[in-house]
């Protein structure tokens, strides 16, 4: 079958963003005798060119630019078109990260071909590629039939184990920066302050306007640092000035896939919602019963978030000796 799915293979601090095995693994589902390509930038012999073919590619391309250290989109997306337009009909499937998005966007308006976003979910219907995406802040679930290019997200699927059996090509491509006039030129770049993992994050504890101020995020962070997870808000506390924008989950800030999600004194907006309500469990901790985030949670506790968070707290303290 012609059909090559080539998988985009994101760089981030110098590591892979785990986002990429799960894009293979996408690839990997769907593939059938379609050639699977990881497309990872860097120079040759680097340790995650031979565990993206043990995570399920067929062959790994080397995009070694001199923009590497930024990532900048413009070279890595002509390398990727072009690659495209040597094997069509072609699909790629990029990770749904900032660059990630911008990235499929670039490709899939120079080639003119359709682009499916934050897919959880992909197939073939005969020769024809079929994403599947929430719409409408998540209350309907779109079919989208015939995109080439796709962002898949985050954790809509498990990354496959390394097997240490699969073997294939490591290629090197020539670099085209040289051909290429950058509409932007980086100068340099600063660590963010108050950085958070929110979009690897396995457990989240979120606070809404119901946490009162600033302090009233310390004993959710005691309860997420208890559970190995991070701490996120609404956009209620973050417009407020209680928590930096790093932590804002919803259709505003990040778009999130735990294992577990609390809210805690978060009422359940639609565009709050957005942002969570995919995750594998919720839990919501809030005085009022008729809050919207109770049809959504798997578990709800009505009560006050400075007793409950504590003792939840506790309780995992003393179970876990």
């Amino acid at each position: 079958m012609s059909h090559t799915i080539f998988v985009w293979i994101e760089p981030t601090h110098g590591a892979v963003d785990p986002i990429a095995w799960e894009a293979l693994a996408a690839a990997r589902s769907v593939a059938g005798e379609r050639p699977v390509v990881g497309l990872l930038p860097g120079p040759a012999e680097q340790p995650a060119a031979a565990e993206a073919i043990q995570r399920g590619a067929d062959r790994v391309l080397l995009i070694d630019e001199p923009a590497l250290p930024q990532l900048q989109t413009e070279p890595f997306a002509a390398a990727v078109v072009q690659l495209m337009q040597n094997h069509p009909p072609a699909v790629l499937i990029v990770g749904a990260t900032a660059a990630g998005l911008e990235l499929a966007a670039v490709v899939a308006a120079r080639l003119g071909v359709g682009l499916a976003t934050n897919c959880t979910a992909l197939s073939f219907d005969g020769d024809q590629l079929v994403a599947t995406r929430p719409a409408l802040a998540g209350n309907v679930i779109a079919a989208v039939s015939g995109p080439q290019v796709v962002t898949l997200r985050r954790r809509a699927l498990e990354a496959q184990p390394l097997d240490a059996a699969r073997s294939g090509p490591i290629e090197a491509l020539p670099p085209l920066s040289a051909a290429i006039e950058a509409a932007v030129r980086i100068i340099g770049t600063e660590p963010a302050d108050h950085q958070v993992s929110l979009a690897n994050a396995r457990v989240i504890v979120a606070g809404g306007r119901g946490v009162g101020g600033p302090a009233g995020f310390e004993p959710l962070q005691a309860l997420a640092q208890e559970l190995g997870g991070a701490v996120g808000a609404s956009r209620a506390a973050v417009d407020a000035g209680w928590i930096p924008y790093a932590h804002q989950v919803g259709q505003t800030g990040q778009v999130v896939q735990p294992e577990l999600y609390i809210a805690c004194g978060i009422s359940g907006s639609i565009q709050h919602l957005a942002g969570m309500k995919t995750a594998k469990t919720i839990v919501a901790i809030n005085t009022d019963p008729a809050a919207p985030i109770f049809k959504y949670a798997h578990y709800g506790i009505v009560g006050d978030l400075f007793e409950v968070v504590p003792a939840l707290t506790e309780a995992i303290k003393q179970r876990s000796g």
